[in-house]
């Protein structure tokens, strides 16, 4: 493991009073940083990982961020899984400083908490297991995320369709994706392949709640900042693979709403959030609260460029489709007064709306001339005698006369309509609330049981809630994501609506949910929303997972269920695995009576933090290496998913 300090006194080393009884001479050497002083430079930039993570190329020309390398040299600590330079505290703050500023007096206002400038890995296969997690600090680890955050290695490749399970022989663009392990990993695998090609991110995260709804499950100790450190990782990597004009939704409840709100303003640009949507999912209230029963819960709506993002309408509701209860050989349609009445509706507003039409009874005709002395003129006056105007002007009359103007006979003469036509109407825009029956026989649940008979999954999101997502973000053929896949709803109503999809899920359960779900889906289904989207079923998959290293060995250590196991995995692990560089293996098997004592939850924590945890998962940089037995099949697929030829 690389420690940034050490290497820093090695090549200031031989410099005069930069490096005073083999420590750092920190006042003179941030001096000379904030002077960038040609001397240090040179020494800086000579060095990779200095020159890497400590100056930014500008067309061509390497400029020094003088005021992190402070930051770094000015630190106390220096491990590389524990330093964070912010306080133990939550809470608003000005550029990433941790003085205490008046956020009143700047515009700039940002959310820090302890281990902000960290990366957390976050892993999980198992919903009741958790595990202490190292966070990588972006400045003084930068190698050990470089190499946690290099493209992996996928396997275990298989395509499913209406044929039935195969192998895999090729990847082409149109494929969807399903995505065995950590999430974090596999975003960051996607980058290559993916970047600026996703039009719509929908997540929804593992909740952060103090009740029994808590789905977080990651780390107990740092348990707010830990899930806040986790959801920037994820989404800052996500934002990279949206397109120009994506948007990104995240589902989340009241305990980290606002803490998400500006994290999100920070990563996308509080200029680019487009609204907070209310989803009322349990009318009644969840009674076990302690004081307002919740609900609702609210999605958060990003783009990456507001100015260049669309949004389409909802459709057409059954209520509103109601609505058009006349028909002719064009269709259907209601109708609406042709004169205009309220505001900006007078002569006098609208002078050029004021002219006379002529109705034929004869004929049933009507016309902007006189033709018949027996013609009846007829003007936008109402019944109180006020001079009103038309809705359309003489011009846009004649035109739409025939398909969109009827008129009926009243008690005081005749009236004029316009038809307004269900087969123009666009639909009604999404509202901040969303109130729809998402929560009776539309529910996640319930469509769950349709499919497997029996309840799969807790939590479900409502596929009917997702189709609206999904309708007034994207296109047909659009590319969709959901790197928290759950129970696959995401991806199985993209399916049903022609859109395309990446799902990343880690959990074990991923083949027994998900993936039969999606698989259920694409041999069709005559049930619940299926039946209400009118599939018939089609389209195909293909599944893949992260090559395990260290893994494999973390998975049965977790599994162990006695102490005999767990000493059988150290003696595959002490051969194979990769061990921090901090852990003596032959000390520890002289000393294996000691260990044998402690208990076997002590046990399985010991032999987890020998593990060197970035060597989980393989690297694809290490394809070719043959201590990991990736298969000729497997490094085909993998050039071809990477495009390397």
């Amino acid at each position: 493991m690389q420690n940034l300090q050490n290497e820093l006194i090695n090549i200031l080393q031989h410099e005069d009073a930069l490096v005073v009884d083999g420590q750092l001479n920190k006042n003179k050497i941030v001096e000379m940083a904030l002077q960038v002083d040609p001397k240090l430079i040179t020494h800086l930039i000579k060095h990779d990982t200095f020159k890497s993570h400590f100056f930014t190329d500008v067309e061509g020309v390497l400029v020094f961020d003088k005021i992190k390398f402070q930051r770094f040299v000015n630190n106390k600590s220096f491990l590389p899984d524990s330093y964070t330079a912010f306080k133990n505290k939550i809470g608003l703050t000005i550029n990433d400083e941790t003085t205490d500023n008046y956020i009143t007096t700047k515009n700039d206002v940002v959310l820090a908490w302890p281990h902000k400038d960290c990366v957390l890995e976050g892993g999980q296969t198992k919903e009741d297991q958790k595990r202490n997690e190292i966070f990588w600090n972006e400045t003084l680890a930068p190698d050990e995320i470089d190499r946690l955050l290099d493209p992996k290695v996928f396997t275990n490749w298989k395509k499913y369709d209406q044929q039935g399970e195969h192998e895999v022989t090729e990847i082409i663009d149109n494929d969807n994706l399903i995505i065995k392990g950590n999430n974090l990993l596999a975003l960051a695998s996607l980058r290559k392949r993916y970047s600026e090609r996703v039009k719509l991110i929908y997540i929804d995260p593992p909740y952060n709640t103090s009740g029994a709804a808590n789905t977080f499950s990651y780390n107990n100790t740092f348990n707010h900042s830990a899930w806040l450190s986790f959801m920037k990782n994820r989404l800052e990597l996500a934002k990279k693979l949206l397109k120009k004009d994506g948007i990104l939704v995240v589902a989340i409840d009241h305990f980290e709403l606002f803490y998400l709100g500006v994290l999100l303003d920070e990563i996308f640009g509080r200029e680019n959030r487009m609204g907070v949507v209310s989803v009322v999912h349990n009318p009644g209230g969840r009674q076990d609260d302690k004081f307002f029963p919740t609900a609702h819960e609210n999605m958060l709506f990003y783009a990456k460029d507001i100015t260049i993002t669309k949004i389409n309408t909802l459709g057409i509701s059954e209520d509103k489709t109601s609505q058009f209860k006349f028909n002719d050989k064009w269709g259907n349609y209601k109708l609406r007064g042709f004169r205009r009445s309220g505001s900006n509706s007078l002569r006098t507003d609208r002078p050029g709306l004021y002219y006379p039409i002529f109705y034929n009874e004869h004929t049933n005709k009507l016309s902007l001339e006189k033709t018949n002395p027996f013609d009846i003129e007829l003007l936008p006056i109402d019944e109180n005698g006020t001079e009103r105007c038309w809705r359309w002007g003489e011009q846009t009359f004649l035109e739409k006369l025939e398909k969109y103007i009827e008129i009926k006979k009243t008690k005081n003469g005749y009236e004029l309509y316009t038809k307004e036509r269900e087969s123009d109407y666009q639909g009604e825009k999404a509202k901040t609330i969303w109130n729809k029956p998402y929560y009776t026989g539309q529910t996640g649940t319930n469509e769950l049981k349709n499919v497997f008979g029996k309840k799969a999954f807790s939590y479900p999101k409502s596929p009917y809630l997702i189709r609206d997502v999904i309708q007034i973000t994207t296109e047909p053929n659009d590319l969709i994501l959901d790197f928290f896949a759950g129970s696959g709803t995401t991806a199985a109503v993209s399916l049903t609506m022609g859109r395309r999809f990446i799902g990343i899920e880690q959990m074990d359960y991923i083949e027994k949910v998900p993936v039969s779900r999606i698989y259920k889906a694409i041999e069709g289904d005559s049930t619940g929303f299926y039946e209400d989207m009118d599939w018939q079923g089609g389209g195909s998959f293909l599944y893949c997972e992260l090559t395990k290293q260290n893994q494999t060995y973390a998975d049965q250590i977790l599994e162990s269920d006695s102490k005999e196991k767990l000493i059988a995995v150290w003696q595959q692990m002490k051969d194979k695995a990769f061990l921090s560089y901090q852990f003596d293996k032959q000390s520890f098997d002289e000393r294996i009576d000691a260990f044998k004592t402690l208990s076997l939850d002590d046990q399985k924590k010991f032999l987890l933090e020998v593990l060197d945890k970035n060597q989980l998962y393989v690297n694809y940089s290490e394809i070719a290496d043959e201590t990991y037995g990736i298969s000729e099949a497997d490094k085909k697929l993998n050039k071809q998913f990477y495009n390397i030829l």
